[in-house]
């Protein structure tokens, strides 16, 4: 085993650990790990060292249970148990919101819980509808579908095969408050049923949704602000969670840009290596099988160190030049030597030499790419070691 040779490009390695649970010193196995592959000649300056955000929370202890939310959602919004109360955009998923949506539905008990879902699809891509669903019964864009318009065999999942709106309506009855669910893509339309509060639910574009609400005057809040302070903790608060054991919900990491300059300075000291370091979640991939967004974090990225702040990938577009260069005249020598030159001289983000070529964040690259190494199903190496990312 040994340093890799000059003819590879951009490779990533999963790295095995231990298994990680709360209280461990984290920092210090990921060091341990990382030791390995340094005395091995696979660790060395400009590596990018990517750590999924599930062992960073884990080792934080950074666990809610339903009690703590459904207090945290009285606390926040101001209401009682038997408020009524709105949720807006929740995703369809039961990792990622069906917790979620049993403790708010704990929050109000003896209270009504109106559920808002946009259509064809969440924000994400996971299908509610057939996408000509709507046309076909002749609605517009902001018009409001009914359940009893759906029938009685509804939509379900593609993947998973599930009715989420028997489940989420499911989840809410059995915690006791009455529940009505309807479909509209205009965010504003869940303020007519005159709610005591109302919990802007989607990811993305939360804030914009929050400020048209605001506007008019409804009481509202949005998943980070629920469980952002407190024993656990996320400056991210309900965005990024996961289904834990239980009634446990596990939260996005907190301060995980602070872990990832603890990592970083650890193996500079301990190993003398320059490296830069990612703490990654979803990351954002759009499949084009399912239509499916898988970026259901509020970002790839919930960490990174210094170096790579406003750091871009940018680059030649190398089918576009030899093309021309060939066209030119140029023969095979002539044209590696040109490509040399023009990556030695440096060029505009405008420039033809990099048109094709849409300069993006180095972070989303980044843990996009760990994210589809070790990703969803969980290959056992929490950590991803890039190597070559930033070289020419």
């Amino acid at each position: 085993m040994g340093k890799l040779p000059d003819y590879f490009g951009v490779t990533a390695f999963g790295v095995k650990m231990g298994v990680i649970v709360p209280g461990c010193d984290l920092v210090g196995m990921v060091y341990d790990a990382l030791a390995l592959c340094h005395a091995d000649g696979f660790l060395e300056d400009g590596d990018t060292v990517c750590i999924t955000e599930s062992v960073v929370a884990r080792s934080q202890n950074n666990y809610v249970t339903i009690e703590d939310i459904a207090i945290q959602v009285r606390k926040k919004l101001g209401i009682t148990p038997r408020s009524r109360i709105g949720v807006l955009f929740p995703i369809l998923s039961r990792n990622r919101f069906s917790l979620i949506m049993k403790a708010i539905a704990a929050a109000v008990p003896e209270g009504e819980v109106v559920v808002q879902l946009s259509y064809p699809a969440d924000e994400v891509g996971n299908q509610l509808l057939p996408y000509d669903f709507a046309e076909n019964m002749g609605k517009k864009d902001g018009d409001t579908i009914e359940l009893e318009e759906l029938g009685s065999k509804r939509f379900l999942h593609p993947i998973t095969q599930v009715d989420y709106i028997e489940l989420y309506k499911t989840i809410i009855e059995e915690q006791g408050p009455r529940c009505t669910i309807f479909l509209n893509n205009d965010p504003v339309k869940i303020g007519e049923y005159g709610l005591d509060g109302i919990i802007v639910a989607n990811v993305h574009s939360r804030e914009r949704v929050r400020k048209k609400l605001t506007q008019k005057g409804y009481n509202c809040i949005t998943l980070q602000d629920i469980c952002n302070e407190g024993e656990s903790w996320s400056e991210w608060g309900l965005l990024g969670s996961n289904l834990s054991s239980g009634d446990k919900l596990k939260l996005a990491p907190r301060e995980a840009d602070i872990v990832a300059d603890q990592v970083q300075t650890r193996v500079k000291q301990g190993l003398g290596t320059n490296i830069e370091v990612v703490v990654y979640g979803d990351g954002a991939y759009h499949d084009p099988s399912t239509d499916i967004y898988e970026l259901a974090d509020p970002q790839p990225a919930f960490g990174i160190t210094n170096g790579l702040r406003g750091r871009y990938r940018e680059g030649l577009k190398y089918k576009y030049l030899v093309d021309k260069m060939l066209d030119e005249g140029m023969d095979t020598s002539g044209i590696e030597t040109n490509l040399q030159q023009k990556k030695a001289e440096g060029f505009e983000r405008n420039s033809f030499e990099a048109e094709g070529t849409t300069p993006r964040k180095a972070e989303d690259l980044l843990a996009s790419l760990a994210d589809l190494i070790s990703g969803s199903a969980d290959a056992g190496t929490p950590v991803i070691l890039v190597k070559g990312f930033f070289k020419n």
